[in-house]
């Protein structure tokens, strides 16, 4: 007996189970969405943090595994700091959707139609995204759906951030395609923006093309290509061009923190993978600056990672500024004069979480100044964690090179980056130096131990500790140079053109602390002479203050007594003598020694070696 009820209530079991499950299709077939309009929105207030309000909703098919859902005044309204302005306003909106997906837990939807849509993005200044709020699903694209029309409806784009905004129409149907078409401004340059792809129907063209054209007087863009599937941004190679006035004008657009430049062309292939992007081509033009090379992004961890090589024809460092910026720096220049020391920034603050490698090489440097003694570069940047290395680096010049490694450390969060440089000269010259020609010859080597902090390299050398040292030597100068740096007034008046004496060494020697440097070792000597020097050089003024003393090698025809002061810059150095050096009585008093024989000691020959190597260890 009691088996007899056990079975039956399993019987009655499952024929319950088997009722619902027969009825659950026919539930799902016949199901009043409408019902749902509450749920619906809590649950996508959830999603975006704010109130989201449907005005009415309901079925408008009456049975069927294919529902279709009509909406009305859809609103998402935009975080509380952009005041009544909403995100989206949708007018109306139809759904088709599978009703059988709701059981696997993903809605399919077959297809959609939105008439009446207002869509409102901004972005402030400070990077505030009014869109932000949602969980972002990346670029799935359209997913299995099958229509999309929209009608009626604009997309408004305002971005503080990077100056740029865009008033567009947005349509889709089967005659049209998809469009985007309208107007807009990128940094005070008018533009127009047209986008163009097949429409999204059942006759699905896979891969999706796209082509996208930006237009204005200094900004013009055109990218085509392919997408793995509508709207799938996150799978897609395109062909890109542009030309602009300013780097900075695409930078708007591509946002990859570039700067200002002369006018630009540029073309790249690109293709786009999930959390990456593959540049397998990049050639264009900056001024008369020509680049190419290739370049990886990938976005898939929690740093973005770079790895590129890039290679140069020709470069001029004055391209990589604006016309605006170069008239600064040659305002300033005149103001404060020429220096050695450029300004080049080296400010890491602004790279966030980004690390990476990038090889270059730029076979020819010019400049539009002239003559360049630097003739070519090569090296690699490694970035890990806002410290920056370029190792090894060697800059050729038309005698010798510059080797070394420069070291911008900036992970402690400083507004400013700690920078240690170890750069050596190598085997050039007098005249590679001092841009051709000259009367004076001989190899030049030299070394800078330097560590300081700064956002440019003139702060950090205005700033630093170390040492520098410079070497000349095994070359020749006029006799009359060299019989004055001996104080020797009267070979050097009676001195040829063309006498020539050996310059045996020059051997300058600093060390630095806080931007200044103190000679340790400042000697030239000639086959005629001695010049001995103490003082200081001072960054990034490039001021010296030098006092020069000189004895000649042998007697001297007409010796004068004291010193003379080296003041001025490096660039513009200039040679006082005291007044009482180039007096009458002092003149007599030479004279006088001369007669008697009584001149003063000689020089000796310096010991160029010890000296020399004691400087460029």
């Amino acid at each position: 007996m009691l088996r007899f009820f056990a079975d039956r209530r399993i019987r009655i079991a499952a024929a319950i189970v088997a009722f619902l499950l027969a009825a659950l299709p026919l539930l799902l077939a016949a199901f009043p969405y409408g019902v749902l309009k509450g749920v619906i929105e809590d649950r996508l207030s959830e999603r975006f943090g704010r109130p989201i309000t449907i005005g009415r909703m309901e079925r408008v098919d009456r049975f069927g595994f294919s529902p279709v859902i009509a909406l009305g005044d859809v609103r998402v309204p935009g975080p509380a700091w952009t005041g009544k302005t909403d995100l989206a306003r949708v007018a109306t909106m139809r759904i088709g959707f599978g009703a059988l997906s709701l059981l696997k837990g993903d809605l399919a939807l077959h297809d959609v139609t939105i008439t009446g849509a207002r869509l409102h993005l901004i972005r402030t200044a400070d990077g505030r995204e009014n869109w932000r709020g949602s969980e972002r699903r990346g670029g799935a694209g359209g997913g299995n759906l099958a229509a999309l029309v929209v009608r009626d409806s604009r997309l408004v784009y305002e971005d503080a951030k990077q100056r740029r905004s865009f008033d567009l129409a947005l349509v889709s149907d089967a005659a049209r395609g998809l469009r985007l078409a309208g107007s807009g401004m990128v940094r005070g340059t008018p533009v127009r923006l047209a986008v163009r792809t097949p429409a999204i129907s059942d006759r699905r063209v896979i891969p999706w093309p796209f082509d996208a054209r930006l237009a204005g007087e200094g900004l013009s863009m055109h990218a085509t290509g392919t997408m793995a599937s509508p709207l799938d941004t996150d799978d897609m190679t395109l062909d890109v061009t542009a030309e602009a006035a300013d780097l900075k004008l695409i930078d708007a657009i591509i946002e990859a923190g570039l700067f200002r430049t002369q006018p630009v062309v540029l073309s790249a292939y690109v293709r786009r993978k999930p959390g990456q992007w593959l540049i397998d081509r990049l050639d264009g033009r900056i001024g008369r600056s020509d680049l190419s090379g290739r370049l990886t992004v990938d976005k898939t961890g929690e740093r973005a990672k770079i790895d590129g090589t890039f290679t140069s024809r020709q470069l001029d460092f004055a391209d990589f500024s604006s016309d605006e910026g170069l008239a600064r720096g040659a305002a300033k220049e005149r103001a404060i004069g020429p220096r050695v020391v450029p300004e080049t920034k080296l400010n890491l603050a602004k790279i966030g979480s980004t690390d990476g490698r990038i090889a270059f090489r730029i076979a020819r440097i010019v400049s539009r100044d002239g003559p360049s003694s630097l003739t070519a570069m090569r090296g690699t940047l490694t970035l890990d964690r806002r410290r920056l290395t370029i190792s090894p680096l060697t800059i050729a010049m038309r005698k010798g090179r510059i080797t070394g490694d420069v070291l911008v450390d900036q992970r402690d969060g400083a507004p400013e980056p700690r920078v240690r440089l170890d750069l050596r000269l190598v085997d050039s010259s007098i005249a590679a130096l001092g841009g051709g020609g000259g009367s004076v010859t001989g190899r030049v080597d030299g070394r800078a131990l330097l560590t300081g902090r700064g956002s440019t390299l003139r702060e950090v050398v205005g700033r630093s500790d170390g040492r520098i040292g410079l070497v000349a030597r095994d070359g020749a100068l006029p006799a009359e140079i060299a019989a004055a740096l001996g104080f020797d007034a009267g070979r050097a008046l009676l001195a040829s053109h063309d006498d020539r004496a050996a310059l045996r060494c020059v051997v300058v020697g600093f060390a630095m602390r806080g931007g200044t440097g103190r000679s340790r070792t400042f000697v030239v000597d000639t086959s005629q002479s001695r010049l001995d020097g103490s003082g200081t050089i001072t960054f990034p003024s490039e001021a010296l203050a030098i006092r020069l003393t000189g004895a000649p090698k042998q007697n001297a025809i007409l010796r004068l007594p004291g010193s003379a002061t080296m003041t001025g810059t490096i660039s513009e150095p200039d040679i006082v003598v005291p007044r009482e050096v180039k007096s009458a009585g002092n003149i007599f008093k030479a004279i006088g020694r001369a007669i008697t024989g009584r001149q003063g000691p000689v020089a000796a020959d310096a010991d160029c070696g010890p000296l020399a190597a004691r400087v460029l260890r």
